[in-house]
């Protein structure tokens, strides 16, 4: 019964019934075992046929296996390396033995496809023996991770970044994500198959998980992801960003005890004892809930160090006086033409120099796109780039960084609702930081209409930051002035938050406001800070003064001495 749905478990079915089984049947042989055993038992049906989810499972050999092979939904439209898919050469009884020290059986080693073969090293600058964890989606070899035995790694060079085991997990509504591909061995060893491991470990910059947005689809159907990663700080930041990625309502965690890791325990404790931790997983506290002992660790390290600094943009004079944390917003405000969209898009920029923040943008005014995409180009190239620079290596390096970070929500007719929609999407499937909606009065909400602005205005921005603490992102708001007025020089006096429709609410609402205003006499562009709710973080009725620079369309800060330049552009860190 071939499924009238091209689609199961959110793939796109590419070959259905890979191996010519009975079609319809829940009942028959295995195509991994059957073949092995005599003669007269090759037919006895051991397996069961699962056609809905596309999953099969021998009873006889306790594999579990794909019905159809699948094509990713949205797969990413860039071109990668792909290593040659060779006959994969066994490995040595030196490396066999080896892993069996760790805990993990040739069949194992079997199972996951692991071999042995020789590999340049820039580590040690030659050709090493190295152990081969070859990575498969299907029956395409996607990536290679090479180990040598000075326990140097590396990925094939241009190769895409996936999980490691990524076939292990369809068809299953559970799995379990480790940080090594000798922990996936371990849990494979302990009786646990539907395990994967991110490509590269875990590391302090936490925000690049290119492999998550590569394989996000398969996380479509899960109910319980349980996160065993490594009991260290990396790890452990590693694991908030995937809590904050797939949600909180689905993710587990793992308690290994006094181990590092899986392949610890499994030498520690044996398989029984790991297959058991992972059974006991408990689920990440509740949201809205919070007791002393799920903050005690936050709590000790405030008292041992304060406040945690700020983030910064990396304009000296304006780091001075403001900063910011994630999950709260950015009200900014300004007479038109005053630079406000413009300034934004150079915080965002320096948030992705500082800390690789990615960054959505909702900006209805900024339309057409690719002039936005153009500003953004001349703030990382810190120039104005020329007919003659199309196709140059900088142009690729430039336009690939650009592409990979900032997102374009273009929508025929904006909504708030719509926006956050596709900014937790955006979440989820990029790991965006930053928000942008500009201006707010072109992304209404759908009681826009409403006689109480005040009431409008105060659900509005709870929304936001529902939004911001929900996913830890940063939002900007950019909303223009209704009120303004001349002074006696025949000037727009500068407005403040309470010039903006809604009035107080805007003030009160916003964790932060900031000020943009342009004096085309004197040729600068002045940043006030209106509000900050912690002063920790900036200097209420601050301001600090710039120089819009035209080629590279960046703001230069007005100070006496500019210590430095900027070392290096984004996509060159």
């Amino acid at each position: 019964m071939q499924v009238e749905n091209k689609e199961i478990n959110g793939f796109l079915i590419d070959e259905f019934n890979q191996h010519g089984l009975e079609e319809g049947k829940t009942q028959g042989i295995c195509p991994l075992c059957s073949f092995d055993r005599k003669p007269k038992h090759q037919k006895l049906k051991c397996s069961s046929y699962d056609w809905e989810r596309g999953l099969g499972t021998c009873h006889n050999c306790n594999s579990t296996y794909q019905l159809h092979t699948y094509e990713r939904k949205g797969a990413s439209e860039r071109e990668y390396v792909r290593p040659e898919s060779s006959t994969l050469k066994a490995p040595s009884s030196k490396v066999v033995e080896w892993f069996k020290s760790r805990g993990i059986t040739q069949k194992t080693l079997t199972d996951l496809n692991v071999s042995e073969g020789s590999e340049f090293m820039p580590q040690t600058g030659k050709e090493e023996n190295t152990i081969k964890f070859n990575y498969f989606m299907g029956n395409q070899l996607i990536n290679v991770k090479y180990r040598d035995g000075r326990k140097n790694f590396k990925l094939y060079k241009g190769a895409e970044k996936v999980f490691y085991n990524i076939n292990s997990i369809v068809g299953h509504d559970t799995c379990v994500i480790v940080e090594g591909e000798i922990d996936v061995l371990s849990l494979h060893e302990a009786g646990v198959p539907n395990v994967i491991s991110v490509p590269n470990g875990a590391t302090l910059n936490h925000n690049n998980l290119d492999y998550l947005d590569n394989c996000i689809d398969y996380f479509e159907d899960k109910t319980k992801i349980i996160l065993a990663v490594d009991a260290d700080e990396p790890g452990t930041m590693l694991r908030q960003e995937f809590i904050r990625r797939l949600g909180a309502e689905v993710c587990f965690l793992v308690d290994f005890k006094d181990c590092k890791d899986a392949n610890e325990y499994l030498v520690s404790h044996g398989p029984d004892e790991l297959k058991n931790a992972i059974h006991i997983s408990t689920q990440v506290p509740l949201e809205n809930v919070t007791t002393l002992k799920d903050i005690e660790n936050e709590l000790k390290d405030f008292v041992k160090h304060g406040f945690k600094p700020g983030f910064q943009v990396g304009l000296q004079n304006f780091d001075e006086i403001f900063s910011t944390y994630t999950g709260q917003f950015i009200t900014v405000t300004g007479i038109p033409s005053s630079g406000k969209s413009d300034f934004v898009d150079q915080m965002v920029v320096g948030y992705n120099k500082n800390y690789n923040w990615k960054t959505a943008f909702a900006s209805p005014e900024n339309a057409p796109t690719y002039l936005h995409a153009h500003k953004l180009m001349r703030k990382t190239w810190q120039d104005m780039p020329l007919p003659s620079d199309i196709g140059t290596k900088k142009w690729d390096q430039v336009a690939d960084h650009v592409n990979d970070n900032y997102y374009f929500i273009d929508m025929d007719k904006y909504s708030l609702e719509s926006v956050l929609r596709k900014g937790a999407e955006l979440v989820k499937r990029k790991g965006i930081k930053c928000l942008v909606i500009d201006p707010y009065n072109k992304v209404r909400d759908s009681n826009a209409a409403s006689d109480d602005v005040n009431r409008y205005t105060m659900d509005y921005l709870a929304k936001i930051e529902q939004f911001c603490r929900k996913y830890d992102v940063l939002t900007f708001i950019v909303a223009h002035p209704t009120k303004m007025y001349k002074g006696q020089d025949g000037k727009m006096e500068e407005p403040n938050m309470y010039n903006i429709k809604g009035g107080g609410e805007w003030y009160d609402a916003s964790y932060h406001g900031l000020l943009v205003h342009r004096d085309y006499e004197a040729k600068n562009t002045k940043v006030k800070i209106l509000k900050v709710k912690f002063q920790n973080l900036g200097e209420n009725g601050a301001e600090c003064f710039f120089t819009w620079e035209p080629k590279s369309g960046s703001y230069i800060p007005q100070v006496n001495v500019l210590d430095k330049q900027v070392d290096g552009l984004p996509w060159e860190n």
